[in-house]
């Protein structure tokens, strides 16, 4: 079953951390137009060499002059552009913290615990620190800025760390609240100040419990009920990597009132699978138009050079 690329958005979500990546997809961007691709969302996090905050940046980060490269071919192909920066959670992998909390220690979430980060999946900055949204909300302006942007995706999936006891200011509160407000802190930047849209994972907004996910795809930890407490002007980003009968998070967001791009990884079986029912709710939901289209993620899998033969990029575009 092949997605209306004319009608509908067909992405992919890339993960650049060299200008050798960035290379390397510039030469790429007109064979993934001639597809059917017209998204691309590359994942920037702390891989750009930001002039805000220096001391966010890599060892070796993506210039301005490579970024530009890749937002002019993307633009004479019309794909569109839509950065992303990790927020809240995900701010470590294995034995590594990365810079923002390395710089800013005080703004993590669990302060002093999980030496080495053994023990926990992955780091999340505190969301009540007073001092925290006015650094990301500069690199945000920056990633809009060099990307000439008009939505920006900030992530927020897998958060495990909130609402933590080792935190002072968030013990004892609500997951929910807090996860709820971080969303709306972002939504008051970005479409309120900035008039671009937010774009977000879902997997925080649904209860592992009554859509049958489990803790990866939905929550388990009390963030879930946020759903209903968020702007309904954003773009949830529902991703599922595993081949399943039906998604019942598509229909609960699409009531909800969200836009929803649903999103799969290397599986071509869970791609089909998804993307099956993504085109049926497309076609037989009452808010059906709100299904934005198909989006592919890649996480490393697919070499640079080699997007325009990735198989669930193919499936999807009837190759």
């Amino acid at each position: 079953m092949q997605i209306d690329v004319h009608n509908l958005w067909y992405g992919l979500h890339l993960t650049p951390q060299t200008n050798a990546q960035i290379d390397a997809w510039v030469q790429e961007v007109p064979a993934l137009a001639a597809l059917g691709v017209n998204v691309l969302i590359p994942e920037m996090n702390y891989n750009y060499a930001y002039t805000s905050h220096p001391e966010l940046q890599g060892e070796d980060p993506i210039t301005q002059a490579r970024v530009r490269a890749l937002v002019e071919i993307c633009r004479a192909h019309r794909v569109r552009l839509v950065p992303q920066f990790q927020c809240l959670g995900h701010q470590s992998w294995a034995g590594t913290t990365f810079a923002l909390l390395a710089q800013y220690p005080e703004f993590d979430e669990t302060p002093g615990q999980f030496p080495n980060n053994e023990g926990i999946y992955c780091r999340s900055w505190c969301p009540q620190h007073p001092n925290v949204n006015s650094i990301i909300f500069d690199l945000f302006d920056e990633l809009l800025e060099v990307f000439e942007a008009d939505a920006l995706h900030v992530g927020l999936d897998e958060v495990f760390l909130i609402a933590s006891e080792h935190c002072p200011r968030c013990k004892g509160h609500n997951p929910a609240h807090l996860f709820a407000q971080v969303v709306r802190d972002y939504h008051a930047h970005l479409v309120e100040k900035r008039g671009v849209e937010l774009w977000m994972w879902g997997d925080r907004l649904l209860d592992a419990a009554t859509t049958g996910y489990g803790e990866w795809e939905a929550a388990e930890n009390g963030t879930h009920p946020a759903i209903d407490n968020i702007p309904t002007d954003i773009v949830v980003c529902d991703w599922h990597y595993t081949e399943r009968k039906a998604y019942p998070s598509i229909p609960l967001f699409l009531d909800k009132g969200f836009r929803v791009f649903p999103a799969g990884w290397k599986d071509v079986a869970a791609t089909k699978s998804l993307l099956a029912h993504a085109t049926q709710c497309r076609g037989e939901h009452p808010a059906g138009a709100r299904m934005l289209g198909y989006l592919c993620t890649t996480w490393g899998y697919v070499q640079p050079g080699a997007l325009t033969t990735f198989p669930p990029l193919l499936t999807v575009c009837g190759k």
